[in-house]
């Protein structure tokens, strides 16, 4: 019997060890190191994805042609016009590289915005929990910042324009999904994903190793719910 309660009472410490360690942090703490994490983690995904090839030299992130026009990239290849493929997989890409730079201030902003319940529920949720709360504060605001500039580079490529008409009538006739008759908000989307994957990345980063991040209350809050 004594064994079987001390299981219990090791069992019940370990599932609230979480709680016990955030708890002799202060609340000032606990903000201040988690938007020192989450200003750092932007500011590095919106760096490594705002500059030449930040999406087409990553294959994590690159943005491909839509399914919708993945058998004329066939047929183009086909008669040895690929390069007109290539061309615009291009643009697609540095679309999305000059597009990320908004970002910062957005993300800024959604951190600033935090309150100490927003921090606390951050700090103790899933390896992602930042992220999905930049990505509900943010993703509305994102997405009116990065279509004009999209639309300003396909603007210089004259197939945008021929690509909305022609996919806008194959899916009044049910051959291609909806979400895939703009080539912008296509690429708009595809921006947002791969920003988002990047912070994600940068989010793991700090919640596995919070020493390497080389800040004393970065580890003291992260480090907090490791032991």
């Amino acid at each position: 019997m004594r064994a079987l309660i001390f299981s219990l009472t090791l069992l019940f410490a370990a599932q609230n060890v979480h709680a016990i360690n955030l708890g002799n942090l202060s609340n000032k703490d606990v903000v201040a190191g988690l938007k020192e994490a989450l200003n750092r983690g932007t500011v590095n995904a919106v760096g490594t994805l705002g500059k030449p090839d930040g999406f087409f030299a990553n294959d994590r992130v690159k943005i491909p042609l839509p399914d919708s026009m993945q058998k004329i990239d066939q047929t183009l290849r086909g008669i040895g016009m690929g390069q007109y493929a290539d061309d615009l997989v291009l643009t697609m890409n540095r679309a999305a590289e000059a597009a990320v730079p908004e970002a910062k201030t957005l993300l800024v902003n959604a951190v600033k915005e935090m309150s100490v319940q927003d921090a606390k529920g951050i700090l103790t949720g899933g390896d992602t929990s930042a992220t999905d709360y930049f990505r509900g504060k943010t993703t509305q605001k994102l997405t009116a910042k990065f279509l004009p500039i999209v639309q300003q580079a396909t603007a210089k490529v004259g197939v945008a324009q021929k690509y909305n008409q022609l996919t806008g009538n194959a899916s009044r006739l049910g051959l291609i999904d909806e979400s895939q008759t703009n080539l912008e908000n296509y690429i708009t989307q595809k921006t947002l994903a791969g920003l988002f994957l990047m912070i994600e990345d940068e989010e793991k980063s700090i919640r596995a190793n919070p020493v390497e991040q080389g800040s004393k209350l970065i580890n003291k809050v992260f480090g907090s719910i490791l032991k």
